[in-house]
């Protein structure tokens, strides 16, 4: 059974930091891409970054690049999201997904949710002003 578990999440003051880890389980873990998205009240799901597992190509959405990082410790099977110089409208459930392909990640396609066929639960980051 594929299981993702995200965690990390929590209260951060604007211009803080946080890094969220996603743990994989019930598949081999080079063999799939891994998504960050993030859901805020009232909003779509949007994609926030991709990571090929195969051969370590990421993607970024554009207000994503250079405050947010991701990164995988694929001895442990877990994809990593470090996030800093967080805004107030960071604020979001963030979830972490998988799809088939473990070198999928390279363009706008990445972040389209209709590409990814499992899902965790989600963690909460909040922002405060």
């Amino acid at each position: 059974e594929v299981q993702l578990v995200e965690s990390g999440g929590g209260l951060v003051q604007a211009g803080g930091s946080l890094r969220l880890s996603c743990a994989a389980s019930g598949f081999t873990f080079d063999d799939y891409s891994i998504g960050w998205f993030r859901q805020a009240p009232g909003k779509e799901r949007e994609g926030v970054s991709c990571f090929s597992t195969s051969d370590g190509r990421t993607y970024y959405a554009n207000s994503m690049k250079g405050r947010f990082t991701i990164s995988s410790d694929n001895a442990k099977n877990t994809v990593y999201l470090q996030m800093d110089s967080l805004k107030p409208e960071d604020t979001a459930v963030y979830y972490c997904a998988a799809r088939q392909g473990g070198n999928y990640c390279g363009g706008y396609y990445s972040l389209r949710t209709n590409r990814y066929d499992y899902w965790g639960q989600g963690t909460q980051v909040t922002v405060s002003s």
